[in-house]
């Protein structure tokens, strides 16, 4: 087993791949770690993630087939790879890990190979929850195996964004140890739910499961403070003919409790979605003042929009929701927009992952993990799989 990471040693450095706009990297920082190298294929991607972060390290732009070995630093402790999930979100082709680009999976895994005995003590694969059931779960059950193969036990937890911001964002995260702590089953776990016990069930895998702590619960509302201010006649809301095609559009039960949020005496928001049913584009509302999950631009139906209900003149206003709430909604108010176009923004924080739950994985699991505060199992990865081999 490799050497556990002393306490006291400096910042744990980090390899991100599939980087975007760095949203891990802002949270992995504010847990205590250092990035030292970056990639991502697009430009816009790397413009943003550079005009927020600086420069200060290499960031390899470009297709990651084209990473080598060489280019990467040699005392990293963690890799972290938010890998495409176009082809494995429920909402994709779920062409799984064969897809054009959810299959760049496997060229980290050949980095990680390349790397030998440099390789990071600890590997992240962050993705959507699609991932557990693509190909049956065969794909997730590939990615555990090849972490395997590299001398990785792997943790597989379920970790929603809005335990800490106003948008439903659940995201799987795959934790590979070379020296992972001794296996805790714990029964309705938050962080594992049960469709995710039969790849901590198979004899083939080398799986465990970290004691952490229970995360918070899942917010029902919040909306409210991420919503940029907009006065009444600004050109962002829709007119009154586009507004009056939106209300039309929703069902008799949605319809219903629009009225109802629209007879109250303050102003509340929620957010819409426009969806095809039955052939026919409607517009559905969330019920909660929580966002749904933020989705890349390609097109209209991909994005919210923002309706304002009530308030003086008890009026109902429609537009779409700006890259600023974007920003907040992921966990990042603060972040430079300043030379980021719309779509551009709206793209790379639909596409990202929400900086409070890298930062609590990073805080709870990553950093104790490599500092030996988990405990670590007594048998090592070669030793689980081999016994499993030989119990058939």
């Amino acid at each position: 087993m490799g050497n556990v990471t002393p306490i006291g040693a400096p910042r744990p450095r980090v390899l991100e791949f599939f980087a975007g706009i760095g949203l891990a990297k802002m949270g992995l920082e504010q847990a205590g770690f250092s990035v030292a190298w970056a990639n991502d294929y697009e430009e816009d991607k790397k413009a943003m993630y550079v005009a927020e972060h600086g420069d200060n390290h290499p960031f390899a732009l470009g297709d990651v087939a084209n990473v080598t070995v060489d280019q990467l630093p040699r005392d990293a402790a963690l890799a972290w790879a938010s890998s495409p999930c176009t082809d494995l979100s429920l909402a994709g082709n779920r062409a799984g890990f064969a897809g054009a680009q959810s299959g760049t999976f496997w060229q980290f895994i050949r980095l990680m190979d390349d790397l030998k005995d440099d390789r990071p003590e600890v590997v992240v694969l962050e993705n959507v929850v699609g991932l557990a059931t693509s190909h049956g779960g065969d794909d997730l059950t590939a990615a555990i195996r090849a972490f395997n193969k590299l001398g990785y036990s792997v943790d597989v937890l379920a970790l929603d964004a809005r335990r800490w911001l106003p948008q439903s964002r659940p995201r799987l995260f795959l934790v590979g140890a070379q020296n992972p702590p001794e296996d805790c089953p714990d029964p309705n776990s938050e962080l594992r739910p049960d469709w995710l016990q039969s790849f901590f069930g198979d004899p083939t895998l080398d799986t465990h499961r970290a004691a952490l702590p229970a995360p918070p619960i899942p917010k029902t509302d919040g909306l409210d403070e991420v919503v940029e201010p907009m006065k009444p006649g600004d050109a962002r809301w829709w007119d009154a003919e586009r507004t009056k095609k939106f209300v039309s559009s929703l069902s008799k039960v949605q319809a219903e409790r629009i009225a109802e949020l629209k007879r109250g005496d303050s102003a509340t928001y929620r957010t819409a979605y426009r969806r095809t049913r039955n052939g026919v584009a409607v517009w559905e509302v969330r019920a909660d003042a929580v966002s749904g999950c933020l989705r890349t631009a390609r097109g209209g139906s991909s994005k919210q929009a923002v309706v304002k209900l009530g308030g003086p003149g008890k009026k109902l206003q429609v537009r779409w929701m700006t890259p600023k709430e974007y920003a907040a909604l992921m966990g990042a108010p603060d972040y430079d927009l300043s030379g980021a176009r719309t779509n551009q923004a709206l793209f790379g924080f639909g596409d990202a992952v929400a900086v409070p739950a890298v930062k609590w994985l990073g805080e709870n699991y990553l950093l104790p993990l490599l500092r030996g505060e988990l405990g670590v199992r007594t048998s090592t990865v070669e030793d689980a799989l081999g016994e499993a081999v030989s119990n058939g």
